[in-house]
């Protein structure tokens, strides 16, 4: 009933933009429309645009499925690109092995996703402004559409450095021809959206009405900023925001690590107390043989576990994303954060440690050099094994899908690593390790001889510290690669698998470079 209230509005909110097109007349483009201020009307006036904002999210791949694994993930020493070697094997050339590609179907649709979601944004902000809304509901809608492009123009930035800066909306297809702009303009562009995103977005999604929980809040926007500050080293602006964001009360740490992965509606799980910002995905009943297909995302069904034959027969999802032998070997054992995020070819699921009581399918080496079986799988994606939620949408073994899982973006304990980093970059050593305790005490999880608390002792150590932390807290989230590089660790760390320090940018997709006409330059290291 609410979704036909909503599309019967956001057909009413647009019949002035139509009538403007009619008759040509700039009085009614900038008028306002006469039905926003109804009483049961909770929306702004360009609420449909907003709406379709977080489904091009969900559903362009360059968000939400492999294209951003291989740029975020599958680069890093953590994680490997998994399923069979023939399944996108080019990958594994491209971004396990750092051969980049100058026109591949990945690198090609997260370039061009980008910058759809950044001509959505343009096209908001410019018919918001056209109808000169100043209601609050209105107002939230312009803080969605700010903060959407900002994202998007983060994303872009750590990608490939400089970058086309479109900021207006796209008439004619020349519009959309553009030269790169330094990185420092764009981040210029990211700060102003920020900034408008963090006054106008509410500081809880409970104010945009029920139906809508996971919609942008303050909160997000001061996270995402900080975290463009702190891959700028702009330690005292970190530090403000993470402030901002741990005195709003509106966020707090899971009690147990290996709830954050749950798909719960209580709190725990799926929009708990630590999401500040999630991809918002859900099935339907029945939903494998019946097409009910709600709001779903290849997010969740790209990494599930993945191994055909008998007798295991094991077939959830693709397989993507695997743990490396490298990320295991490192990991300390005693950590309670390790059988949380790894499941072990062959053994227990550890109903403890987020698992369903049953045994994986057996490693097979010879298997494993042209066929799915593998020794690891990422387990925070795990929650797709649920049977309960296998049963309800009829996404059972054979037919492997996990459709309804959100994408964890932004979550709290990054607020916190955040802080503890940019604290003891400007000498305050103390905040940094209390920062650093909160995430090692939820990861112990009462265990006493786990993961011992770790006193300052001097900011090089800390900082090792701060790494190691990073590094187990978020395993395979797809933080570590965008990590090492600005660190400076990358070529350190990943040269021996062909890294160099020209592979911290991404060369420009050659079909974005020809459509410009040779506005648009290449990379200068490729």
């Amino acid at each position: 009933m609410r979704k036909n209230k909503i599309l019967f509005w956001c057909l009413l909110l647009t019949m002035p933009l139509l009538s403007g097109l009619v008759s040509g007349c700039k009085k009614s483009l900038d008028r306002k429309p006469l039905t926003a201020t109804l009483d049961d009307l909770n929306q702004g006036v360009v609420e449909a645009q907003s709406l379709g904002l977080y489904n091009a999210l969900r559903q362009n791949a360059g968000f939400s499925s492999l294209p951003w694994l291989d740029f975020h993930s599958i680069r890093d020493d953590d994680a490997q690109k998994g399923s069979s070697q023939s399944d996108g094997n080019e990958v594994t050339a491209e971004f396990e092995n750092f051969n980049y590609s100058k026109d591949d179907w990945a690198p090609n649709t997260y370039w061009n996703d980008h910058y759809a979601m950044i001509n959505l944004a343009n096209n908001e902000l410019h018919d918001a402004d056209s109808l000169k809304a100043v209601d609050a509901a209105s107002l939230r809608n312009v803080g969605e559409a700010a903060f959407f492009r900002a994202y998007s123009y983060f994303e872009l930035v750590k990608t490939y450095g400089d970058v086309p800066k479109l900021t207006q909306k796209i008439v004619v297809a020349s519009d959309g021809i553009k030269p790169k702009s330094p990185a420092a303009d764009i981040y210029a562009l990211i700060d102003a959206d920020l900034a408008v995103a963090a006054k106008y977005l509410p500081i809880s999604s409970s104010v945009y009405g029920a139906g809508f929980d996971g919609r942008l809040t303050s909160g997000a926007a001061n996270t995402l900023w900080a975290q463009t500050h702190l891959f700028r080293g702009d330690w005292t602006q970190v530090i403000g925001l993470c402030n901002q964001v741990i005195t709003s009360a509106q966020y707090s740490l899971q009690p147990k690590f290996v709830d954050i992965w749950k798909d719960g509606t209580d709190g725990v799980g799926k929009n708990g107390k630590e999401s500040i910002f999630e991809m918002q995905c859900t099935d339907g009943a029945n939903a494998a043989s019946n097409g009910k297909l709600d709001n779903g995302t290849a997010w969740g069904t790209c990494q599930q576990v993945r191994q055909g034959g008998a007798p295991n027969n094991w077939n959830l999802g693709w397989g993507w994303n695997q743990p490396t032998d490298n990320l295991v070997n490192a990991w300390d054992a005693t950590d309670p954060r390790k059988p949380s995020t790894i499941l072990y070819s062959g053994q227990d699921d550890d109903q403890a440690h987020g698992g369903w009581g049953v045994t994986l399918p057996i490693y097979d080496a010879a298997q494993g050099n042209g066929g799915i079986a593998r020794k690891y799988w990422n387990k925070k994606l795990y929650i797709g094994n649920d049977p309960a939620m296998r049963a309800f949408t009829g996404f059972i073994n054979s037919n492997g899908q996990a459709p309804w899982i959100n994408h964890r973006i932004l979550r709290y304990a990054d607020v916190l690593l955040m802080l503890a980093e940019a604290s003891n970059e400007v000498g305050d050593g103390a905040t940094a390790a209390a920062m650093v305790e909160q995430i090692r005490a939820r990861a112990r999880n009462g265990v006493a001889t786990a993961l011992p608390p770790i006193a300052f002792l001097n900011q090089a150590q800390m900082r090792t510290v701060i790494k190691n932390e990073r590094r187990f807290e978020f395993a395979m989230e797809g933080y570590r690669f965008y990590d090492l590089v600005r660190w400076g660790d990358a070529v350190n760390v990943l040269g021996s698998l062909g890294y160099t320090n020209r592979c911290r940018f991404y060369p420009i997709p050659q079909k974005a470079i020809d459509l410009s006409g040779g506005v648009l330059i290449q990379n200068p290291e490729w």
